[in-house]
């Protein structure tokens, strides 16, 4: 397979002199002594240029002349990570946002780690979004990558450690656009139809298939149903209720109430335990996703993942009962979201599962 020809160069060692070298467009720039500073800011630079079709001056080549004191990006990031692991926790464990910023600054400090970070620009970002496309990330996530490590900046700026010019500077960096860059895009998901979602349901064991059909009547997000209880849930109306503490939007100060009609409540009945605190379901969410796809492969149908049973209740409840019961049953906090899921109150969520839950 033929290289992509906008991959970044790489780094690489230029045995006989023991410099740097960076290959653009077939020519060889040296860089300075292979592994120091003032190589690693030389590449940068240069990686900069090319991502962004700037061409080289010959007459500075690859070298740096001079290198600026002051904070550098390996310990601009560094600080910043100390700060994330003490700021995205819930439940005393780290959130996924972790790993979803290890993820966007490891380019950036394999690429400019060395750099004063009030040296950092517009084009030397777009370098490191660069690095994200030639990954294989998606648009979607490309963007959010890019907005990481802005993120990462303002912290900086809030903190006095970045010039707010430097942030400024790179606000101005705009988001890819679908159609309009070599990032794909993933197809949107949909709701499951009713044949597939039977054909899965043969093929997994009693409790992957007791899931399934709860989301498909309540239209809870899986981690939501994963994490129940026996003591969370009210069960002295027709309309059980399950108070969820530890939500997706919990820091947004929005509620979050699972409402479980008489056929879900022939599922739960299932595994209610004398201990309150005991989990109902005994399985990850990983673990939950896994069965499904893996059915879905083994049957030979379009893979499935559960997060789209969401879709599926929300076009059975819009199609019954408009668009302000799905927005309650999903809890969304706006219209525009329940639009996205379904082609806010407890009252009218209660009102569905006493119907179709």
């Amino acid at each position: 397979m033929a290289r992509k020809a906008n991959v970044l160069p790489s780094y690489l060692l230029h045995k006989q002199s023991g410099q740097a070298r960076v290959r653009i467009d077939g020519k060889d720039h040296m860089l300075g002594p292979y592994g120091s500073e003032e190589s690693r800011i030389a590449y940068g630079k240069l990686v900069a240029n090319a991502a962004n079709g700037i061409g080289i001056d010959p007459l500075k080549g690859g070298s740096s002349s001079t290198i600026e004191s002051g904070l550098t990006i390996n310990e601009l990031v560094l600080a910043f990570m100390r700060h994330a692991d003490g700021h995205y926790i819930k439940n005393g464990e780290p959130t996924s946002e972790i790993h979803c910023l290890k993820a966007a600054t490891r380019p950036l400090v394999e690429l400019y780690g060395f750099t004063p970070v009030d040296e950092f620009g517009p084009l030397m970002l777009k370098a490191v979004r660069q690095k994200f496309v030639d990954a294989g990330w998606v648009r979607d996530s490309v963007n959010k990558g890019v907005g990481r490590i802005r993120l990462i900046f303002k912290w900086g700026v809030e903190n006095e450690m970045v010039q707010p010019s430097t942030l400024q500077a790179l606000q101005a960096v705009a988001p890819l656009l679908k159609g309009r860059t070599e990032a794909h895009d993933n197809a949107p998901r949909t709701a499951v139809d009713d044949v597939r979602i039977e054909t899965v349901k043969k093929m997994v064991r009693p409790l992957v298939r007791d899931l399934i059909e709860l989301q498909r009547l309540c239209g809870a997000r899986s981690g939501e149903l994963i994490k129940l209880t026996t003591g969370m849930i009210d069960r002295t109306g027709d309309v059980w209720r399950a108070e969820i503490s530890d939500h997706k939007t919990v820091h947004h100060d929005q509620s979050r109430t699972l409402h479980f009609g008489p056929h879900a409540q022939l599922i739960l009945a299932k595994y209610l335990s004398a201990d309150p605190d005991a989990k109902l379901f005994k399985i990850t969410r990983t673990a939950f996703c896994r069965a499904i796809t893996r059915a879905c492969e083994k049957a030979g149908i379009e893979r499935w993942v559960p997060h789209q049973m969401r879709h599926t209740n929300a076009n059975n409840v819009r199609e019954e009962f408009g668009l302000e019961h799905t927005q309650a049953v999903l809890g969304h906090a706006h219209a525009e979201m329940t639009q996205h899921y379904a082609k806010v109150s407890s009252k009218k969520a209660a009102e569905v599962a006493r119907k179709i839950g």
